[in-house]
């Protein structure tokens, strides 16, 4: 009897461990697979931040290419400056970004989109500065950027909604609380944002 006690404590032993295994190296894949997809997101948010930075950095062209023009309307060139200092200005920790962050930067972002559209429309007025090669670059570099911008965040949308399907999933979701793996807030779309802006007139 002795020794068939010590078998059964020993057997349950060995079960516990191979669980106990099994369990780590659930964990240890469930783990791992977290990490990589943040940091997918991380850099998908990333290439986002830089096709912004880059429409941002064409406001100085926009501004040499107008500022030969004196009848200019020059306060809604100054609307455009504003929005580009403000949209800058925010810094975003993928890691760590909530709603309210994304929220904040696709205002400030938009600010500076509407600010833009409004620059062009007054342009029209303008068929000197309309012709004027400097513009003309500027147009062609925007555009192409805005595209690239469109492309970017439907990127980091997908990258984002893989992370959280995955965090979300049983029995992930239970690693994940432990692990303080949190959701990420995605681009909510704009009206008509599916459209890249048409700045090129006849």
């Amino acid at each position: 009897m002795k020794n068939k006690g010590c078998l059964s404590a020993g057997t349950i032993g060995i079960a516990l461990l191979v669980i106990g295994a099994i369990v780590f190296f659930w964990g240890t894949k469930g783990y791992n697979d977290f990490v990589s997809k943040e940091q997918n997101v991380i850099t998908k948010w990333s290439n986002v931040e830089t096709v912004y930075q880059k429409r941002a950095n064409l406001i100085p062209n926009l501004q040499n290419a107008v500022k030969s023009y004196s009848k200019f309307e020059q306060e809604t060139l100054t609307k455009v400056v504003e929005a580009r200092s403000k949209a800058t200005g925010i810094n975003i920790d993928p890691s760590n970004m909530t709603e309210q962050d994304m929220a904040k930067f696709q205002a400030a972002q938009g600010e500076l989109t509407g600010a833009l559209s409004r620059l062009m429309v007054v342009v029209e007025k303008y068929p000197d500065l309309k012709a004027d090669q400097q513009y003309l670059n500027f147009q062609r570099e925007y555009t192409a950027i805005e595209n690239s911008i469109r492309t970017e965040t439907v990127y980091f949308n997908e990258a984002a909604q893989d992370y959280n399907t995955t965090i979300k999933q049983f029995p992930n979701n239970i690693i994940a609380n432990f692990t303080n793996f949190k959701e990420k807030p995605q681009f909510k779309a704009d009206a008509g944002a599916q459209k890249a802006p048409d700045v090129f007139t006849e």
